[in-house]
């Protein structure tokens, strides 16, 4: 008699986010441009501002090298900038590199050095219009049966916004 052939179950099925599969990897990455966090370039705007994040983003950090028996020298971060807007950058020097150690918790960055370039942007999709009122006071009338005057009114935006698109 021979043995039925075993059943086969799946065991349970465990979706791992993108940025942990990838994280070793834009480590190793942003490490070669002297990084010692990722989170330097991902949440520029949030370190130094988003004034200043308008018109500069971070290159690279040039490390000295280390002289045995010796402090280490803070690093020179490398920020590309606009090029008319290089002299305000520069004047606001003092106060990226307090906001980048702040981040860092350290003295991590002693200076600054500008190149000018164009920045990378994002291209971001511009916001649609809202609806017009007759639109909405259009829709509203069909709604008769909400009580809440806010939410009937949320809705009835809505309701028109989808109908024109």
């Amino acid at each position: 008699m021979s043995k039925p052939a075993p059943i086969y179950k799946p065991g349970p099925i465990s979706a791992k986010p993108l940025s942990g599969l990838l994280g070793a990897t834009l480590n190793e990455a942003f490490a070669k441009q002297g990084f010692a966090a990722r989170e330097l370039v991902t949440r520029w705007p949030e370190i130094a501002g988003a004034q200043i994040a308008a018109h500069c983003e971070p290159l690279k950090m040039q490390w000295p090298r280390p002289v045995e028996g010796q402090k280490q020298e803070p690093a020179t971060l490398v920020l590309r900038v606009e090029g008319p807007m290089a002299l305000e950058i520069q004047h606001s020097s003092d106060q990226i590199l307090q906001r980048v150690n702040r981040f860092f918790g350290w003295a991590a960055v002693g200076k600054l050095a500008l190149r000018q370039a164009p920045l990378t942007r994002k291209i971001r999709k511009p916001l649609p219009k809202p609806p017009d009122d007759a639109a909405v006071a259009q829709v509203a009338a069909g709604l008769d049966a909400v009580e809440d005057d806010a939410l009937r009114i949320a809705l009835a935006r809505l309701g028109a916004t989808i109908k024109r698109n």
